[in-house]
């Protein structure tokens, strides 16, 4: 079995490779420290299952999975990020991923997890079900923060992390122009006029960490 397995931060990636192995004692684990690196590995060499962190540099978990879904005969991805299920597990398993984890969820879930996308099936907290379930009810009042874009909702997390238009936009490998033009909607969608405003709202609303 061949793992991919991206997070820009090493010590996290060697406590998982240990975490894999101890289960899976012939896996082949290559490690990757962002999305551009995940792209040109997958397009080389074919994967069983890739895992994939969402904060990366250069190119993030969401944007680099959905890049990777033009690939043909793409392994499942399983997203183990420290966001929590409220903010990006819905996003993400709308995106193409075929499971979502927290960084805190238990060394015995992440195992659980790679069984099922191994079995060829997705693999779904008992929570994120419900999540899943409201969000295509059609019943439930939508948040402001839920009619913005993925980008859009990483670059309203960044602002109310108290970055920069610069920084954002270096971080995230855009134009800092482009990066106004995403605050600019986001305030539009959400009927904000302040970036204090967004802050606000992201903390209110734990959107946060």
């Amino acid at each position: 079995m061949e793992i991919l397995l991206a997070d820009d931060h090493v010590y996290t990636r060697k406590g998982l490779e240990e975490i894999i192995k101890s289960e899976f004692k012939d896996a082949v684990i290559t490690e990757a420290e962002n999305g551009l690196v995940v792209l040109k590995l997958a397009r080389e060499r074919k994967f069983d299952i890739i895992i994939l962190d969402i904060n990366m540099p250069r190119l993030n978990g969401i944007e680099t999975m959905k890049q990777l879904q033009q690939y043909e005969n793409q392994a499942p991805i399983l997203i183990l990020s420290m966001y929590s299920e409220d903010q990006y597990a819905i996003r993400a398993i709308k995106a193409g991923a075929s499971g979502y984890l927290t960084k805190m969820s238990a060394a015995e879930e992440l195992i659980k997890a790679l069984h099922s996308l191994l079995g060829g099936r997705k693999y779904i907290t008992q929570s994120l079900a419900e999540k899943l379930a409201g969000s295509l009810g059609g019943k439930q009042t939508q948040s402001p923060h839920e009619q913005l874009s993925d980008r859009e909702f990483m670059v309203l997390k960044m602002i109310a992390s108290g970055k920069q238009v610069s920084a954002i936009a270096a971080e995230l490998n855009l134009s800092i122009p482009t990066v106004s033009t995403y605050r600019a909607r986001i305030l539009f969608k959400m009927q904000m006029k302040t970036n204090a405003e967004l802050t606000h709202y992201a903390i209110s609303s734990g959107l946060m960490d």
